[in-house]
């Protein structure tokens, strides 16, 4: 089974509670997600793939971007991704 990749690009301390909330769909679906959380300003390995990040970035299977996030929007686009509610 093909696993969902899906990367977190946290850039500020309000992104935090996203950054919680991966964590646990992390440990809840290990079976269908690969998950990377990326740090702003600690991590740079995402840089090359994507270029400069200002804002809070949800990136799924290396092509899909979203912005503007909330925990509600982020639940609802990795259930998509994944193919379940959360």
């Amino acid at each position: 089974m093909v696993k969902t990749k899906i990367e977190f690009i946290n850039t500020c301390p309000c992104c935090d509670g996203n950054e919680n909330f991966l964590r646990e769909v992390a440990e809840n679906h290990a079976d269908k997600v690969d998950i990377t959380i990326y740090n702003a300003g600690k991590d740079f390995n995402y840089l090359e793939k994507y270029g400069q990040i200002l804002r809070g970035t949800l990136i799924i299977n290396e092509s899909e971007k979203h912005e503007d996030l909330n925990r509600k929007k982020m639940a609802k686009v990795v259930s998509k991704a994944i193919g379940f509610a959360l």
